[in-house]
């Protein structure tokens, strides 16, 4: 008893007490973020009534009960998981009656739910705003009597004033969450649609759906009709993949929500027949069938460790957001149909890769003027880059550099059809732009799909020593001149997208001993094993320690620094080099 007489000395006279309460008003006032108001809270109270436990539980509609939404001393599973129905517990009383409940032994009160076997006093003081349930303040201690009326009527006090501040702040986390959620909804309805690949798509589904609604395990499950199967994708679990099994339709609460084509929420999986235990500590969990144009696709399951996480308005949320889902998966099934039967053509590998040897130079040619090393590596079996060399006598010679939109067989037919269109065209064609003007708009009338062509032409003149450069979206040629590296403005738009394209031209005088570099984005795009790229920044110090060796072993340096750079990594795309020293005199 004279901890409580000290704590009634606090406020010998009416101004300590007034000063106390100002300081419960002004903290409350100040902050907005209901965490921080709960904190605040907490330190006002437990320093003027000592609690072993204390609580801030707030009453949810939804649920019809009380939960913990602050607390200090219990455990963190009861925090998690305890749901106090009114009537029930101590504190389920004092929000009933919405009157303090203030028990010095609780052995004697029928009330009483035990969750500490050491406590002996509790206090629960409701917070009512507007004859509204807002929750209740709840001190427990291990010592008999720990409580006076004195501490009841001062907890009161403090209830009364921020009452207010926590309904404000609830409603305040809710219409955020709500602007959230419709932020969320809109930005998701434009990042699903253009995403084709499936399992691109089923991770931003995931991470989507993570920004609207936390959970602890998260699935997604595909339809086999014919076999009456849910069959497993996808799955998260403390942010990390797992696999699961496949789920007959009907079984389980997932097969459930399947079979019956509706969402299912289980606030208690212990307490439903239908739940099916695979990954442990799961207690409440929510299944949305996804429905296009009637259709069942799929399922998407959330599931967590708290006892009735999931709410209402959670339902809600994933009801707009299935149909989203649903309509990417179906683009992404169809997608993937499509590019199961574009594997089948990987059977012609063999005749496209033939065909392409043959087309593409085996060795660099002898241009006049120059000296040419080619060196080129496919990331697969095929390359997408193209390359050729057109000479014309010795006036000039004309030198394609470009890269296919795509990979494999696909990429390198395209390319093969580029270069014989191109050898057909370039004699005829002495500016580069034109070059480039007349390929873009033979290759629009013969439009393969959404292929398209980024390439560099370069007409070289062996007695100017010039090069007349157009460039349609490759990477722009480097030039290293007496250890300065060079880079020509080029710009353009790839050929084959755009109808009536115009393309510049610009000419560059060399001198003896230049070094000119073409390189595919392949080399600068290649990856390192911490994520950062190659770069072009790298190829500039490279050159200058490469360039007193010959253009064969300068293409072999670059691409050794390559693979220094991706250490085990794969190569990511087609890597091209093509390296020209311009010889001396130009004439030669």
């Amino acid at each position: 008893m004279a901890t409580t007489r000290k704590r009634a000395a606090r406020f010998g006279d009416r101004a300590e007490l007034l000063d106390f309460l100002l300081e419960v008003t002004t903290i409350t006032s100040s902050t907005i973020n209901l965490d921080d108001l709960l904190q605040h809270l907490a330190q006002i109270i437990v320093r003027v009534v000592p609690a072993d436990l204390f609580a801030i539980l707030l009453y949810s509609e939804a649920r019809r009960g009380l939960r913990i939404r602050y607390a200090v001393g219990h455990r963190e599973d009861v925090v998690r998981n305890l749901l106090i129905p009114l009537d029930e517990g101590i504190t389920g009383v004092a929000a009933s009656a919405r009157m303090p409940m203030l028990v010095n032994d609780v052995r004697t009160n029928e009330h009483y739910l035990q969750v500490v076997s050491a406590v002996r006093s509790e206090l629960a003081v409701p917070m009512i705003v507007r004859d509204r349930l807002v929750g209740v303040i709840d001190l427990q201690s291990t010592r008999l009597n720990a409580y006076t009326s004195e501490d009841s009527a001062l907890v009161q006090l403090v209830a009364s004033r921020v009452a207010s501040s926590i309904l404000n702040a609830r409603l305040y986390r809710q219409i955020e969450r709500q602007n959230r959620t419709l932020r969320t909804l809109t930005r998701l309805s434009q990042q699903l649609s253009p995403i084709l690949e499936l399992g691109e798509l089923l991770n931003v589904i995931a991470k989507s759906v993570r920004a609207i609604i936390n959970f602890d395990s998260f699935g997604i499950f595909l339809l086999d009709a014919e076999r009456a199967l849910l069959r497993h994708k996808f799955s998260l679990r403390y942010d990390k993949r797992f696999d699961l099994d496949n789920i007959p339709v009907g079984s389980g609460i997932t097969g459930y929500a399947a079979q019956t084509r509706q969402i299912v929420r289980v606030e208690d999986t212990q307490s439903d027949p239908r739940y099916i235990e695979v990954t442990r500590g799961i207690r409440s969990e929510v299944a949305v069938p996804l429905l296009n144009r009637g259709n069942l696709v799929g399922v998407i399951d959330l599931e967590s460790e708290r006892v009735g996480y999931f709410t209402q308005e959670h339902e809600q949320t994933l009801t707009m957001l299935a149909p989203l889902i649903a309509q990417s998966l179906v683009n992404a099934q169809l997608y993937d149909e499509i590019a199961t039967a574009n594997e089948r053509m990987e059977y012609d590998l063999a005749a496209a890769r033939e065909a392409q040897s043959l087309l593409l130079p085996r060795e660099a040619p002898e241009i006049p003027g120059l000296d040419i090393a080619v060196l080129a590596r496919p990331a697969h079996e095929i390359t997408g880059d193209v390359f050729d060399f057109v000479e014309h006598s010795e006036e000039y010679s004309a030198i394609l550099f470009g890269d296919v939109s795509g990979k494999s067989a696909a990429a390198a037919l395209y390319g093969a059809m580029v270069s014989g269109l191109f050898r057909t065209i370039a004699p005829r064609r002495r500016s580069p732009a034109q070059l480039l003007q007349t390929l873009n708009r033979v290759l629009l009338e013969r439009r393969v799909g959404g292929r398209y062509l980024t390439l560099v032409v370069m007409l070289w003149d062996p007695a100017t020593g010039v090069f007349t450069i157009s460039n349609a979206g490759n990477t722009q040629p480097l030039v290293l001149r007496g250890g300065e590296v060079i880079m020509p403005p080029l710009e353009g738009v790839p050929l084959g997208l755009l109808s009536g394209t115009q393309y510049d031209e610009v000419t560059f005088q060399t001198e003896p001993g230049d070094l000119v570099v073409l390189y595919s984005d392949g080399i600068q795009d290649q990856t390192a094993p911490d994520g950062g790229e190659y770069g072009i920044l790298r190829l500039g110090p490279l050159l200058k320690r490469l360039c007193g060796r010959s253009v064969q072993e300068i293409a072999a340096g670059i691409l050794e620094d390559v693979d220094n750079f991706r250490q085990h990594l794969p190569i990511a795309d087609d890597q091209t080099l093509v390296i020209m020293r311009v010889k001396e005199p130009h004439t030669a």
